[in-house]
């Protein structure tokens, strides 16, 4: 077996010759063991510069395309009868055909010109893999290609198409090495991102990993995080993915999220390699801490939380940043109990006083907390910071890169002295711009409050940004994994609209949502339909026009139909309409009367069928429900509007001075028959109104719910 690789930015003068040398090999003998496969990869292990890769059966790899050839005959016998001193000689002469100007290709095609004078192949009489690898430099470069194809190098047109015309399978070969060329650059196009961002030693293994606080839902801003944790450990590196639940803030975490955000993950189709926690590593930093104080390089403080944020900010001193390292142990061991005096105290890292980036200026480490922690219960009343955990454990833990946003960029330094400070191993830093979205909190605070404060339905609710509101609100999984991977790695900050999100979405629901009918109960518009049978009866149509597979659905006909207050009201006497599923009607009379508040409204309708009319020609095409030959299902149907009433949010901006009034709209109507199958989660269109999702079926005599899912079009 032979697996042979090519890098998708190589060259393919250099990469064609092997590649069909390859399948010369499993062409000439399908009846061997020889199982050739082509894989077109971004990088090969060898390095940026590598273009062509062989891996035979004794899992060795071999480099480089005259190598590759080399390797390829030592591995399959049938290829060491079609080479002796002259094909060898041909192989090394094929690399003068891989410079792409016609300045350095020249002089080897006339060369190769003159030798075929009188030859039909390169060497012999019969195809060796010198002409194999001589053809396929020349098809793989533009220019020489392009050369030969003009004819004027006679003897090399020649031979180039008796080749070419004699081995049917070298079209082939040839084919598939370009349309998967070609898928791949299509792909990275549709991504509409660059993931060639020169991680640094990625060839020693990579392992990323995404930590999150368990201490609310996962929202679009994590959902990044984590899918390019996972893109470039799993789909780029074939590396390994680390979730850390970040669980040092007993005030705020709870299992409950911590389950939530194991399911969110799975939702997006990411799996960790493995799951940790910081708390699993508890005693190990209470040592290195203790390390820290003992070395110098921290001490502990009871200063002030005001003052010693404004002593930080003013580039002072600490009155205790000189304190005996006897005394910084004897406050730590006070905060691990827990006592009254050790509350008061925390540690801080020894760093800078006056550095102009202020993340330098001796930051907390340690800090008390004496509530009980939902993992480790009363055994800790200190936990350590993030800013000192988070290094420490990306060490321990064989982390090689660790991914994050932007707003750790002046934090990266104090990442990179706490390593260096406790003496471990060295870890990667990229930043990426986190996901911004226009009218959008995504402060877990501000979306705290909100929960706590009853102002929306809880962290699931449809307005949110969390994974399960944006869910709840008809988001499918796949157009968020490709939403988010189209952002990419960039580290440029910008402010997302939502219509671009959701436009990604129809992409995915349009061919596959059977389409209904719901008809606003709010003046409903009975009508007459002349011409129509007069007993019920009910037809079998198809529940999507261009999508078979979903099946049928009953669509009721009868002499008595209810229209849209709306439809009703644009209708004139005697024009042709089109009821859509049934075919054009004309409007032989409108009856009107006068509502309280004095507004005409239309109280019924007198229709002639004309199914001989071109619905083409028609202005009005009108959804409509038979009040017979079905039982019509009440529904509920909700939109919604942002709840952030301006576009963009500021860091000092309150919850309470940015929150639209009125955010939720509700319109009761009818909908066709099948409606009542429908399950939770099922999204369908209603024809006219748009795309939602089934938030209750109908149940027990309840309306069903159902939330509008936004298209793109709409600014909501």
């Amino acid at each position: 077996m032979a697996t042979l690789s090519i890098a998708s930015k190589a060259n393919q003068a250099i990469t064609f010759p092997a590649l069909l040398i390859a399948h010369y090999a499993k062409e000439a003998d399908p009846k061997s063991s020889i199982d050739v496969k082509f894989e077109e990869v971004d990088t090969l292990k060898a390095g940026d510069n590598a273009t062509v890769e062989i891996v035979v059966g004794s899992g060795t790899s071999t480099y480089g395309s005259e190598k590759v050839i080399n390797g390829l005959v030592e591995a399959y016998p049938f290829l060491q009868g079609k080479h002796d001193a002259l094909v060898q000689e041909w192989l090394e002469r094929t690399a003068s055909f891989f410079p792409t100007d016609f300045k350095s290709v020249d002089g080897p095609l006339l060369e190769l010109d003159a030798h075929l004078t009188l030859r039909s192949h390169v060497v012999g009489y019969d195809l060796t893999i010198a002409d194999l690898s001589i053809w396929g430099a020349i098809r793989g470069n533009k220019v020489a290609y392009a050369a030969v194809k003009k004819g004027a190098i006679l003897n090399v047109n020649r031979w180039f198409k008796f080749i070419d015309e004699t081995n049917a399978w070298i079209a082939a070969a040839v084919h598939l090495a370009n349309a998967q060329a070609q898928a791949k650059k299509a792909a990275k196009s549709s991504e509409g991102a660059s993931y060639d961002i020169a991680l640094p030693d990625t060839e020693k293994g990579v392992v990323t990993r995404f930590p999150p606080e368990p201490s609310g839902y996962l929202h679009i801003g994590h959902a990044k995080a984590a899918l390019l944790n996972d893109y470039f450990a799993h789909e780029m590196y074939k590396g390994t993915l680390i979730c850390r639940f970040d669980d040092t803030n007993p005030s705020k975490e709870k299992e409950e999220f911590q389950d939530a955000i194991v399911e969110d993950l799975a939702l997006m189709g990411i799996r960790p390699d493995k799951t940790t926690y910081t708390s699993d590593y508890f005693d190990e930093l209470y040592q290195y801490c203790i390390t820290m104080l003992k070395e110098g390089k921290a001490y502990a403080d009871d200063t002030e939380q005001e003052t010693m944020k404004r002593q930080r900010w003013d580039g002072l001193p600490s009155e205790r940043r000189d304190a005996s390292v006897e005394d910084n142990l004897a406050h730590y061991e006070e905060m691990k109990k827990g006592t009254e005096e050790g509350v008061r105290w925390c540690i801080r890292a020894k760093i800078s006083v006056d550095n102009p980036n202020k993340a330098m200026r001796d930051p907390v480490i340690y800090r008390c907390n004496p509530l009980p922690h939902h993992r480790t219960g009363n055994k800790w009343k200190m936990y350590p910071i993030y800013d000192f955990c988070c290094p420490v454990v990306d060490s321990m833990e064989g982390v090689t890169h660790a991914l994050r946003t932007i707003e750790y960029r002046d934090r990266n330094p104090q990442y990179d002295w706490m390593l260096d400070a406790l003496k471990l191993r060295k870890v990667h830093i990229w930043d990426f711009a986190r996901m911004n979205f226009i009218r959008t909190f995504l402060s877990k605070r501000k979306l705290t409050k909100l929960v706590d404060e009853g102002r929306v339905w809880g962290w699931d609710d449809p307005r949110f940004p969390t994974i399960r509101g944006i869910r709840r609100r008809g988001m499918t999984i796949d157009a968020l994994r490709e939403f988010i991977l189209k952002q990419g790695p960039s580290r440029n900050i910008v402010n997302l609209d939502w219509t671009l999100f959701w436009a990604t979405n129809k992409k995915y629901i349009d061919p596959v949502a059977p389409r209904h009918t719901a008809i606003d109960k709010e003046h409903a518009v009975i009508a007459n339909v002349k011409g129509a049978r007069a007993a019920p009866f009910t037809e079998e149509k198809p529940k999507h026009g261009k999508n078979s597979q979903l099946g049928t659905k009953k669509v009721a006909f009868s002499p008595t139909i209810i229209i849209e207050q709306s439809d009703a009201k644009s209708f004139k006497e005697d024009e042709e309409i089109t009821l859509m599923s049934w075919g054009n009607a004309i409007v032989r009379k409108i009856s009107h009367s006068m509502n309280p508040l004095n507004h005409s409204i239309v109280t019924g309708l007198e229709l002639e069928l004309h199914l001989q009319g071109d619905f083409k020609a028609t202005k009005q095409k009108v959804t409509w429900l038979s009040t017979h030959g079905q039982e019509l299902i009440p529904v509920e149907l909700v939109d919604f509007d942002y709840l952030i009433n301006k576009d963009i949010i500021e860091k000092d901006d309150e919850v309470d001075e940015c929150l639209n009034d009125h955010t939720e709209f509700l319109t009761e109507a009818l909908a066709d028959e099948n409606v009542a199958d429908l399950k939770e989660n099922d999204i369908i269109q209603f024809e006219r109104k748009g795309y939602f999702r089934v938030d209750r079926p109908l149940i027990h005599g309840k309306p069903a719910v159902l939330f509008n899912i936004p298209t793109g079009k709409a600014t909501k």
